[in-house]
C-alpha cells in the first residue's frame, strides 16, 4: 500500500472519507434521478431541458453563495466533529422529503429537497477541508485531499450510474438508507476542537459574506487560487448542465447513456486527482495548472467536433446503452469526455490543497467558505450563461464552445498563481486575515502551522 492509501486504515481519516463519500453518493443519486426523470419523461424541448438542468444546478449551489460565510465561521469556532453529526442527522430528514418527491413524482418537492441538500453541503464543505490539515501531518495533506477528491468523484460516479438504472421508488429507498449510513459514519470522526478562540458568529449573511470574501481575496495568492477554481467550476457547471440535453438531442441516446456521460466525467476527475498527486510528489504547487486546463480546452473542442459529425437516429427513437456503445464513433466520445475530466482533475485538486495548507488552521474553514462563495457565484453565472445562450437561439451543441474560451482564462490565472508561488515568503506570523501595516495587501501566506495534538492523531 502506498502512503496515500494507508490513510484509509486510520481513524483520523477514514470516517471523514466515508462520510464524504456517502454524502456525495447520495447527492448525485438523488439529483441525477430527478434530472433524468424530468429530461427524458416530462420535457421534449432541448432549450427547456437545458433550462431545467440549469435551474436544478443553481438551486444546489445557491446556498453556498448565501450561507458559506456562516458555515465557515461555525466550522472555525466549534468542534467540527460535533457539527458533522448535526449535519448528517439533518440529511436523513431532507432525504425523507426527497424520497417523497421521487415516489410521488412531484417536481416542486424534489426541487425543495435539492435546495435543502445544497444547504447541507454548504455547512459540510468547509469542515471537510479544514479537518484535513488538523488531523493529518503536513506531508499527508495533499495525499489526503487527493483521496477525498478521488473518493468524491467515484461516489459521484456510483450515484450517477445507479440513477440511470433504477426506478424512482428504488432510488427513494436508497437515498434514505445511505443518509442513515452517512450519519453513522459521521459519528466516528475524531474530535476536532477549534484552533484558537474564534470570532463571534455573524448571522447577517450578506455582511458576513462580503467581509469574509474581502478578508480572503485581498491576499494575492488566495485571490488567484480562488479565481482559478471558480472558473473551473463555472466550466464544470456548463458541462454538467449540457450533458443530459446533449445526449438526448445530439447523440440521440437515452437516459442510461446520459448517466454514462456523467459517470465517465466523474471517474476521469478521480483519475486526474491521483495522477497530479504523483506528478507533484506530495508538494503543493500550481506548476501543472496552466497546461492541464489548456489540454482540457483541447479535449472539449475535440468532443464538439465529434458531436458535430455524429450520425444520430432519425426515426424518433433513442439509442440504448448497448446501441450507443456499438456506435462506431462512441469511443471518440468516451476519449473526449475522459480527457476533459482527467485534465480538469489535474487542474483543480492542487488548488484546493493550496487553500488548506497555506493558511493558519484557525482560518482554514473560513478560507474554504470564502472560496465556496466565489465558486458558487461563478457556477450560478455558468448556469445563467447556458440559459441566456439557449434562450437566444444558440443550440445545445454550440453552447459547448463557451468552455474552451473560459479555459483560457483559467490557464492565465493558473500561470499567475504559479508565478506568485515562486516569490519569496513573508515571516510565518503573517496571515491572510491581517493587513500589511503599510496599507499594502499581504502577497504571501504562512506555510507553518501548529502541529495537531496527539489525540487528533489517533488511528
Amino acid at each position: 500500500m502506498t502512503p496515500s492509501f494507508r490513510l484509509l486504515g486510520q481513524r483520523r481519516f477514514l470516517p471523514l472519507f466515508v462520510t464524504q463519500f456517502l454524502g456525495a453518493f447520495n447527492d448525485n443519486l438523488f439529483k441525477t434521478s430527478m434530472v433524468l426523470f424530468v429530461t427524458f419523461e416530462v420535457y421534449s424541448d432541448p432549450a427547456v431541458e437545458a433550462k431545467f438542468s440549469a435551474l436544478a444546478t443553481a438551486l444546489v449551489i445557491l446556498p453556498f453563495f448565501l450561507l458559506s460565510a456562516l458555515s465557515g465561521q461555525l466550522a472555525d469556532s466549534r468542534d467540527k466533529a460535533k457539527i458533522i453529526r448535526i449535519i448528517k442527522a439533518a440529511e436523513i430528514g431532507i432525504m425523507v422529503v426527497g424520497a417523497t418527491g421521487l415516489i410521488l413524482k412531484m417536481i416542486p418537492v424534489m426541487l425543495a429537497a435539492l435546495f435543502a441538500m445544497g444547504v447541507h453541503s454548504t455547512f459540510f464543505g468547509p469542515i471537510k477541508y479544514a479537518l484535513l490539515p488538523q488531523h493529518l501531518e503536513k506531508d499527508e495533506v495533499l495525499a489526503g485531499t487527493g483521496l477525498v477528491e478521488a473518493g468524491t468523484y467515484i461516489a459521484i460516479l456510483a450515484g450517477t450510474i445507479l440513477a440511470g438504472f433504477i426506478s424512482a421508488k428504488t432510488a427513494a429507498a436508497a437515498v434514505l438508507i445511505v443518509a442513515v449510513l452517512g450519519w453513522l459514519a459521521g459519528r466516528q470522526v475524531p474530535p476536532a476542537p477549534p484552533v484558537g478562540k474564534g470570532d463571534p458568529l455573524d448571522f447577517h449573511v450578506v455582511r458576513a459574506s462580503i467581509k469574509l470574501v474581502s478578508d480572503t481575496m485581498h491576499v494575492r495568492r488566495l485571490f488567484l487560487a480562488i479565481i482559478a477554481i471558480s472558473f473551473f467550476w463555472a466550466i464544470g457547471s456548463i458541462l454538467i448542465i449540457e450533458f443530459p440535453p446533449l445526449v438526448k438531442n445530439v447523440f440521440t441516446a437515452d437516459e442510461k447513456v446520459a448517466s454514462l456521460f456523467l459517470a465517465i466525467f466523474s471517474v476521469g476527475v478521480a483519475i486526474g486527482s491521483v495522477v497530479i498527486n504523483k506528478l507533484l510528489g506530495s508538494h503543493v504547487s500550481a506548476r501543472y495548472a496552466p497546461a492541464s486546463v489548456i489540454a482540457m480546452a483541447g479535449f472539449v473542442l475535440f468532443m464538439y467536433f465529434v458531436a458535430e459529425g455524429w450520425e444520430g437516429r432519425t426515426d424518433g427513437k433513442l439509442y440504448n446503452l448497448i446501441e450507443f456503445i456499438n456506435h462506431p464513433s462512441s469511443w471518440l466520445v468516451a476519449t473526449a469526455l475522459l480527457g476533459v475530466a482527467v485534465t480538469g482533475g489535474m487542474f483543480v485538486v492542487p488548488l484546493y490543497a493550496f487553500l488548506t495548507t497555506t493558511v493558519g488552521e484557525d482560518k482554514t474553514a473560513r478560507t474554504v467558505a470564502a472560496n465556496n462563495i466565489v465558486n458558487s457565484g461563478a457556477m450560478v453565472g455558468g448556469a445563467a450563461l447556458v440559459i441566456a445562450t439557449t434562450a437566444s437561439g444558440v443550440s445545445v451543441l454550440n453552447a459547448l464552445l463557451l468552455v474552451p474560451a473560459m479555459c483560457l482564462v483559467s490557464a492565465w490565472t493558473g500561470w499567475r498563481l504559479h508565478k506568485a508561488c515562486g516569490e519569496a515568503e513573508l515571516p510565518e506570523h503573517d496571515t491572510p486575515f491581517a493587513h500589511d501595516p503599510t496599507g499594502d495587501m499581504l502577497p504571501i501566506l504562512s506555510q507553518h502551522h501548529e502541529a495537531p495534538s496527539a489525540e487528533n492523531k489517533q488511528e
